[in-house]
């Protein structure tokens, strides 16, 4: 049985634990909320237990259909046991719609359908508040190869392809999400973080109310509300 040793990295939503193996790593999933790069702060009652079992189900179903994750198996209602990575320091946004900091940046209107998915990297900063970066400057900044850029950028879209008929089914619309990608011990690049309504931008197909940290970062109200619809949306249980 794998021992859970001492904590090596706390972020703003998890944890991570060393164990003893080498090549694996525990994630513990907390309640702590924060936007706007940490300005804001707050806390969303079982926010973590939601993500971890949110999180869980879309790493299950992108391993399905043969995007390579991180994810191993869900150890508890907070914990999953994952493969070690390296992260690479790029936050990865897919956008299916104009929303948040695209339609203040093009001054657009907020749900605008695109004329085709799109993608953006960030450095990921907490420092510089993660300021977009384009490919050119990645590569001459040594930050990735091209090649790891061509992979990351391939599965980025193959998990929007699944993410997003996966949940039009649901009758929820998959607006836009955050991803990052590691390399493991062996050099494969894998997605990693979480795929929750942290990291996505979730919205009732019908009526277009937000299930996602929107909720808590504009001051909606309802915001465990909608994490629970989302795991209902998901697994057909709220808990």
């Amino acid at each position: 049985m794998m021992e859970k040793l001492e904590m090596m990295y706390e972020g703003k939503a998890k944890q991570v634990f060393k164990t003893d193996r080498d090549d694996e790593v525990i994630v513990r999933y907390k309640d702590d909320a924060t936007a706007f790069n940490g300005a804001k702060k707050g806390t969303i009652t079982d926010k973590g237990v939601l993500n971890n079992k949110i999180t869980t189900f879309f790493f299950d179903l992108l391993a399905k259909n043969g995007v390579p994750t991180h994810f191993i198996e869900r150890l508890d209602d907070r914990e999953q046991r994952v493969k070690k990575l390296s992260i690479v320091p790029l936050e990865v946004i897919i956008r299916n719609r104009c929303a948040g900091s695209m339609a203040k940046r093009y001054g657009r209107e907020e749900g605008e359908e695109l004329a085709f998915p799109t993608i953006e990297f960030c450095l990921k900063d907490d420092d510089l508040d993660d300021p977009l970066i384009n490919t050119y400057h990645i590569r001459a900044l040594n930050i990735a190869s091209q090649e790891d850029l061509d992979t990351i950028t391939k599965l980025a879209f193959k998990v929007n392809d699944v993410l997003k008929k996966f949940l039009a089914e649901k009758e929820v619309i998959l607006v836009d999400f955050k991803l990052e990608f590691g390399k493991d011990t062996k050099g494969n690049i894998l997605l990693g973080d979480e795929i929750s309504p942290d990291t996505c931008r979730f919205w009732d197909a019908n009526t277009l109310e937000k299930l996602d940290k929107d909720r808590f970062r504009r001051d909606l109200g309802n915001v465990e509300e909608a994490y629970h619809e989302m795991l209902r949306r998901l697994t057909g249980k709220e808990n």
